[in-house]
């Protein structure tokens, strides 16, 4: 019998690690000055009254380059699953029914959604138990998550893939990239609740890689923004030549109830 080995530090956990093959990647603009209090209600109101309903709460953040930014993520097991959760919880769903409209007057927009799935069954995200969640009243983390995304004009392709995790990850590891939390694809399935819009129609590949602290982010950035033969000259050049346009990167702080962090 052999004996099961960590997976590298580059790469997520193994599958039956994993949750929500089915994730929306939600960014709200919120109100100059109320990101706090929606925060504050979202952790305290939602969290586990979607969790109830049939969605997991995957993880809540602070945009750092954004202060009216809140960006989110909930997961499902699968697309009916999905339309079950989003339905109950909106249509009559009890948390919504109470603080519904006071979320809705902090909202200048919640219609920036991407709809994902893991492009590899080992590539999603590996989560505590919904019970070990901290609680509101806990110390907001240290570390932040980085979500870059990467457009394309067609379906990300598993030649893309590879090469993301040949070339490209080999050289963010080696510039002191910590920890990458998963890799996303769209999940080209009609958007089953209407009520809540998806970017329809684009294609994007999205990785989550997770650092210590802000401090240890802008290191690996500078390390990167040195590595001019490597990073400068060959890799960034392919890697910005098979997309629509340069990457776009999130500087995500996560709030005290997310569960993905660091």
């Amino acid at each position: 019998m052999t004996t099961p080995q960590d997976p590298p530090a580059d790469r997520p956990p193994p599958a039956d690690e994993l949750s929500s093959p089915v994730v929306d990647l939600r960014q709200y603009t919120l109100f100059p000055g109320t990101r706090d209090r929606f925060v504050a209600l979202f952790d305290g109101e939602f969290v586990e009254a979607h969790e109830a309903l049939g969605s997991r709460a995957i993880g809540q953040f602070r945009d750092l380059g954004d202060p009216n930014r809140f960006v989110w993520m909930r997961g499902f097991p699968d697309m009916p699953g999905r339309e079950r959760a989003l339905n109950a919880f909106y249509n009559g769903g009890p948390a919504w029914a109470a603080h519904g409209e006071t979320a809705r007057s902090m909202l200048i927009d919640s219609t920036d959604a991407l709809l994902l799935k893991p492009v590899r069954p080992d590539s999603g995200f590996a989560l505590d138990d919904p019970a070990q969640r901290p609680p509101i009243d806990s110390d907001a983390p240290d570390g932040v998550v980085i979500a870059t995304i990467h457009h394309f004009e067609k379906p990300v392709s598993t030649a893309f893939v590879d090469f993301y995790e040949t070339v490209v990850l080999p050289v963010l590891r080696d510039s002191g990239a910590h920890r990458l939390l998963g890799m996303f694809e769209t999940k080209h399935s009609p958007n089953n609740f209407p009520r809540l819009p998806i970017r329809e129609g684009e294609n994007v590949f999205v990785t989550f890689t997770g650092f210590k602290n802000v401090e240890k982010y802008h290191e690996f950035m500078t390390a990167l923004g040195r590595n001019r033969k490597t990073w400068k000259e060959r890799v960034y050049p392919e890697l910005t030549g098979q997309l629509l346009m340069p990457p776009r990167t999130l500087r995500l702080a996560p709030t005290t109830r997310s569960q993905l962090r660091d």
